[in-house]
């Protein structure tokens, strides 16, 4: 919610233009999503149409019906929303969200045909295994068996970083996704995405290792951040052998 309507406009066109100059993206080993505040939703998706942007949500409430205030994640898919981000850490703080409203959330999304996008995270900084084993947990808790987590995206997001001036250290984040990979690797699930978040930025990605990708806050604010996230994005994908 730092910008308006007309700025998220404007801000989105900036961005498309980035995808747009870009045209490995076709391809689609990288993809690239936004995610604007409600209102922006049918603007957004008529800015984007066309381009290899996918268009998310912030949020999602667990049913249609009478729930004054929330947005059904039905309504989402007919706004051609097709992400939803679920379980972020300020829900969590500020909106008192706990793990069992978020796996409400998460199975309501599912059932409309939307991906969640789930923000996972511990609260402090930890012993990599130990920041593991909490994140694990909280993936555990938001889906009612492991085949409904196989369609996932998890957003890992520790607290401590989230508005910090300087990301997680690379080496910590790579050491937590290689453990929760293997946590995640019990019920055959090793290879889920998993991307960062928590003061992401450009120069990032390349010191990661067993990230999927970075989920970007206030830096991309410059949708030209946005662009050189891109560019390593897809370098790191021209130099890893393409899956089946």
């Amino acid at each position: 919610m730092y910008m308006g309507y007309a700025e998220s406009q404007r801000w989105l066109r900036a961005v498309r233009h980035e995808v747009d100059t870009r045209p490995a993206l076709a391809a689609g080993r990288v993809v690239p999503f936004v995610i604007p505040s409600f209102p922006v939703l049918p603007a957004a998706a008529e800015i984007i149409s066309g381009s290899a942007l996918v268009l998310g949500a912030q949020n999602a409430g667990w049913d249609d019906g009478p729930w004054t205030g929330e947005v059904a994640p039905s309504m989402l898919a007919e706004l051609g929303v097709t992400l939803v981000e679920l379980g972020h850490a300020e829900r969590r703080r500020h909106f008192h969200e706990d793990n069992a409203m978020v796996a409400r959330k998460v199975t309501a999304a599912l059932a409309a045909g939307i991906k969640p996008l789930l923000c996972v995270g511990e609260l402090e900084r930890a012993e990599p295994a130990d920041a593991a084993a909490v994140v694990y947990e909280q993936i555990a808790a938001a889906s009612d068996d492991w085949d409904a987590a196989a369609s996932m995206i998890i957003a890992y997001e520790p607290v401590w970083a989230i508005g910090a001036e300087e990301p997680a250290q690379a080496a910590y984040i790579s050491a937590v996704v290689q453990a929760l990979r293997t946590l995640l690797g019990r019920h055959g699930l090793g290879s889920l995405p998993i991307i960062y978040g928590g003061s992401a930025k450009p120069g990032l990605l390349p010191e990661l290792a067993h990230v999927s990708g970075l989920f970007l806050g206030r830096f991309a604010h410059d949708a030209k951040n946005f662009g050189a996230v891109l560019d390593e994005a897809l370098a790191a994908a021209e130099s890893t052998p393409a899956r089946p």
